[in-house]
């Protein structure tokens, strides 16, 4: 089966209509799109009323029957960075699919591959048939999809309560095993020429990309599938992961990292200005006695107008203290990269880390340092834990003892951390002391609001020392960096 022709349904909808595809009043195309719309919000991309109806205005001049000129109109109008493109066009497959099992039933069509049963076949002829998608050099398109489809349901379909089937991906690529191929292939698409050269790069690289193609169409079809039996909103929540912006820092993988530290720098250089807006802002500066008294003798000696003396340049000095303790283990990688970028944007940084005791780690944090090796020298040098339970209270203590002078009147104190400190005592008497001798002070918290003040946490107590704000996840990082201003 083409492309073409997908989202051309019944009654006016996409992809066969709601009853090819797990739920009513999905049928016509405007409740596919006000139901699209609502799914990209509901898993975190941004996007605003006025677009959505921009979208259904790009609808009215684009050919409906043009599969990807549908996908690529609401692209244009829904999509605003390039991180947001795999979740939307994850949730494009679910509701403006290529094929429903409903309307075109389970064959693939001619597509598929010539003379091929996909149904009857023996698998070294199916596995014949990927080679030869694997190897096309253009990309196998429409082709492989179909081939994908027909191979899902053929290998995908495990049998569940009756009247039900269950879907899963492996079955399909432990049947084909395409990576197997790749020795066959390049075989083929070598023959005759030098091996471990330019051309070998190149033919790999080519294969490699479409056995990943081929799997993302199985995938894609399964989740499809499975969405005709479950619903597409039931589907649409778990196959879709949040917007690095919107990904807690708690379930942050270190995948996530290299993709965070882009994200970090830019903020960082706002919160330096931020602050040093606010130390500027602070003071109207010192009385110039001497321009003052020179003025007042055109008054008769009044001094009318008096005359300050400009501030000097400055650039904020800062503290940071983090909670590196396992249960914060995400939360610790986000905030050590942000102590890392932070170095760079401020006249002096100085960064401590506790777990039930504290130690300075600015000098693993040194600039042209690499942020991994830091991470991973800290944690078997640094002295931050004696018994390995979280104790914010013995920590506040011994940093207000051993490194006390690092706070000044010049000084911004940032604390990180999910203040649960496994029902120790506080020391807020000590907290208030050390806020008190700073300039500014923030408490950044990585749990949500509705988790404070359960168990062990203590963070009521903190927040009414030191302002806390909720911190899950860049954007919200970036709003606090906002706010400050």
């Amino acid at each position: 089966m083409s492309e073409r022709g997908g989202p051309a349904g019944p009654a006016g909808g996409t992809g066969g209509g709601a009853e090819g595809h797990g739920g009513e009043g999905h049928g016509g195309l405007l409740g596919r799109h006000v139901g699209f719309v609502h799914a990209l919000r509901e898993v975190g991309l941004p996007v605003s009323l006025a677009e959505g109806l921009d979208a259904a205005r790009a609808l009215t001049v684009i050919d409906l029957t043009e599969r990807e000129s549908l996908r690529a109109a609401y692209a244009a109008t829904l999509v605003k960075r390039p991180s947001h493109r795999p979740g939307f066009d994850t949730l494009f497959d679910l509701w403006f699919p290529p094929a429903t099992t409903g309307l075109y039933g389970s064959r693939p069509g001619p597509d598929a591959g010539d003379d091929l049963d996909p149904e009857t076949a023996e698998l070294p002829e199916l596995r014949d048939r990927l080679a030869g998608l694997l190897a096309a050099e253009d990309g196998p398109g429409d082709e492989m999809n179909a081939f994908a489809r027909a191979m899902v349901e053929r290998f995908g379909r495990q049998p569940a309560s009756p009247g039900r089937q269950n879907w899963f991906s492996y079955p399909v690529l432990r049947a084909l095993s395409p990576e197997t191929l790749m020795a066959r292939l390049l075989a083929e698409v070598l023959a005759g020429q030098e091996r471990g050269g330019l051309a070998e790069k190149v033919a790999r690289q080519r294969i490699e990309r479409n056995i990943e193609r081929f799997k993302d169409a199985v995938s894609t079809d399964v989740r499809r599938r499975i969405a005709e039996d479950s619903g597409i909103e039931r589907i649409a929540r778990s196959a879709v992961r949040p917007p690095l912006e919107q990904l807690d820092f708690l379930r942050i993988t270190r995948a996530d990292l290299a993709e965070l530290r882009r994200e970090v720098y830019p903020l960082a250089r706002r919160l330096a200005a931020r602050l040093t807006v606010k130390h500027r802002l602070g003071h109207r500066g010192r009385l110039d006695f001497r321009r003052t008294v020179r003025a007042s003798l055109s008054t008769g000696g009044v001094p009318l107008t008096t005359h300050l003396k400009p501030k000097r340049p400055h650039k904020p000095e800062l503290v940071v203290l983090c909670d590196v303790s396992d249960s914060v283990a995400s939360f610790a990688h986000f905030t050590l990269l942000l102590t890392y970028a932070l170095r760079e944007q401020f006249t002096k940084v100085r960064a401590f880390g506790f777990v039930d005791t504290v130690d300075e780690i600015t000098r693993f944090f040194v600039p042209g340092a690499d942020v991994v090796e830091a991470m991973t020298r800290l944690t078997s040098e640094a002295d931050m834990v004696r018994f390995g339970r979280t104790n914010y209270g013995h920590a506040f203590e011994r940093f207000a003892e051993r490194y006390g002078d690092a706070v000044g009147p010049k000084t911004s104190l940032l604390i990180l951390g999910d203040a649960r400190s496994n029902y120790q005592p506080p020391a807020l008497e000590t907290l208030k002391r050390l806020s008190s001798g700073a300039r500014h002070a923030y408490w950044l918290n990585p749990e949500p609001v509705n988790q404070w003040d359960t168990g062990d946490s203590v963070a009521t107590a903190y927040g009414a020392v030191v302002p806390m704000r909720e911190c899950r996840n860049v954007a919200q990082l970036a709003a606090f960096v906002e706010e400050l201003a």
